[in-house]
């Protein structure tokens, strides 16, 4: 489980997390939504629970240990982080920089037939099998995104973190993605913790919600109990309601601006 405690971070006098605290604290085998507005944090707090921002003030834990006392290296043997995008100038075939990703777990195994079945099973998963021998730096930004998600995923952490990997995906593979990161979440039992934009998306495919708002946490709960009127309305300053669909799903329907933006 993950928890977090007073955690607070600043950009030199702009504060940016302030203070924030999880209760109750995050289960295993959750798919989390981190939502709110641009700015309002989401991203920061991904990097300091990955240890990515020293100046940081609070307690982070996992499972009872404290992330905060480890060093990076021992911190990513149990946390995993996907950025919102790889980095451009990596020339290196899909298939290789998987490989490179399931040995970077702290216990490379030798790259036997088993191994390679392994991660043509991920990239199968996820629909990209046919760019195995494609180099990176060739790839869109969506196939970029699914390969991040491969080299994620192969590694099973017990911490998932995730900013916005579905940024860059049409609408089915946002569906797939969505279906295959909750399938890998609850039967390897990990905390994924996904930042997102579509609220629609986090009241369809996600267990649990958490909802930033000027770096403090506005609501945290089922995403039904989190989403909701009043709470759109202060987060994002828009006036919605939560509608039902003939199949029981909830979707947000936007009727207009609390306080226009000119």
């Amino acid at each position: 489980m993950l928890d977090i405690q007073n955690l607070s971070l600043a950009y030199g006098k702009r504060t940016v997390i302030s203070s924030l605290s999880l209760e109750p604290v995050l289960q295993a085998g959750q798919l989390v939504a981190l939502l709110g507005p641009n700015g309002c944090g989401k991203s920061t707090l991904l990097k300091a629970i990955a240890g990515l921002h020293k100046a940081q003030q609070g307690q982070v834990s996992l499972d009872g240990q404290n992330l905060t006392r480890l060093s990076f290296e021992e911190r990513a043997q149990h946390v995993v982080y996907l950025p919102q995008s790889l980095p451009a100038s990596v020339h290196l075939r899909v298939f290789e920089s998987v490989l490179v990703a399931a040995n970077a777990s702290g216990h490379p195994s030798p790259a036997t037939t088993q191994e390679h079945e392994r991660i043509m099973q991920m990239l199968q998963r996820l629909g990209i099998e046919h760019l195995a021998m494609h180099y990176l730096d060739q790839l869109s930004g969506g196939q970029k995104q699914l390969v991040g998600l491969a080299q994620a995923l192969i590694r099973k952490p017990r911490l998932l973190l995730l900013d916005e990997p579905l940024s860059a995906l049409d609408l089915n593979y946002q569906f797939h993605v969505m279906d295959l990161l909750a399938q890998e979440t609850h039967n390897h039992r990990i905390t994924t913790l996904i930042v997102l934009h579509d609220l629609n998306i986090a009241l369809r495919h996600c267990d649990y919600a958490l909802l930033i708002h000027d770096g403090g946490l506005l609501a945290q709960g089922k995403p039904g109990d989190v989403i909701t009127p009043t709470a759109l309305a202060q987060a994002y300053g828009v006036q919605a309601r939560v509608e039902h669909c003939s199949l029981g799903t909830s979707h947000i329907v936007i009727d207009g601006l609390r306080s226009p933006i000119l």
